[in-house]
């Protein structure tokens, strides 16, 4: 089984010590989003065949990083760095020193270990086309080393996404809009040969239709990686969440609406306010996230 910590929050950055006794104890309780029937997914060594932790901000997760090396279990850290300005990411580490980190984690645990995400691109009046480009350019040039691959997708504009981001947007004075077809397979398509140039695979995530030339479906859980992490097969079969998505079978242990980055793009938080509260009332000791 493939642990996901966790695509529906920041576990590394905010709920490290939760984890490690998750850990200790060798399992987690997950309240299903949808139905609300609890499960647990154990954490032993033996349940456990690769972690995949996911997350704007590893430092405060290191400790957890080495028990979990220690403990014999291989891992991948897809690590999200876009330098998106503080109006669109509230609260997010700077985007220098998570290049400095990435860099550490790659010389720590190797750079198959590591992959960067670039994700999601958002176009505004703050980020227009020329600013992705030249952010893009700069961000890979910095990373060259640390990671062989960049995975991407522009903003899925879901309900409370769009509410999210007009919130925002009246807050901070920018406009922003969700770009035809054609004008973001034109921005990926440079993007792509700037990952080139850096060494990096460009891998778009879980959006076919925007597949250029040089990039390739993501599989953000991906077993051929884990394989070359571990020195081993890694047990799995692809199972995506939504169309598009060629990601192998895992279990997440992570809860929405706990992640108080503040990013107002974000799919997996419905407003900062309810996270910050769900993060506030969080106990380390709780065998679940958020109950």
């Amino acid at each position: 089984m493939i642990v996901s910590a966790s695509y529906r929050t920041d576990i590394p950055a905010f709920y490290g010590h939760w984890f490690r006794q998750r850990l200790a104890e060798g399992f987690a309780d997950v309240v299903n989003p949808y139905g609300g029937q609890v499960h647990r997914v154990a954490l032993t060594r033996d349940a456990v065949d690769a972690f995949l932790f996911w997350t704007r901000n590893a430092t405060p997760f290191l400790p957890a990083l080495e028990e979990v090396s220690g403990a014999g279990f291989p891992f991948c850290i897809h690590l999200t760095i876009t330098g998106y300005p503080r109006a669109l990411e509230t609260s997010v580490t700077d985007a220098d020193d998570a290049v400095t980190l990435a860099h550490a984690l790659a010389h720590r645990y190797g750079p198959r270990a590591v992959v960067w995400r670039y994700d999601p691109v958002l176009i505004s009046d703050l980020t227009p086309p020329e600013w992705h480009r030249r952010t893009f350019a700069r961000l890979a040039g910095e990373l060259r080393g640390a990671t062989d691959e960049v995975v991407t997708s522009f903003a899925q504009i879901y309900r409370k996404t769009r509410r999210n981001l007009g919130d925002a947007a009246r807050r901070h004075g920018f406009a922003w809009r969700d770009p035809e077809t054609d004008e973001k397979r034109a921005i990926l398509t440079d993007l792509a040969g700037l990952a080139s140039e850096a060494g990096m695979a460009f891998t778009l995530c879980t959006q076919p239709d925007l597949l250029v030339p040089g990039a390739e479906a993501a599989r953000c859980i991906d077993l051929d990686r884990l394989y070359d992490i571990a020195g081993r097969p890694i047990a799995g079969r692809t199972k995506g969440n939504r169309p598009g998505c060629f990601c192998a079978e895992s279990r997440d242990i992570g809860a929405y609406d706990t992640c108080p980055h503040g990013c107002v793009y974000c799919y997996a938080v419905s407003s900062r306010r309810t996270a910050k509260a769900a993060f506030k009332a969080h106990d380390p000791a709780a065998t679940v996230l958020r109950p």
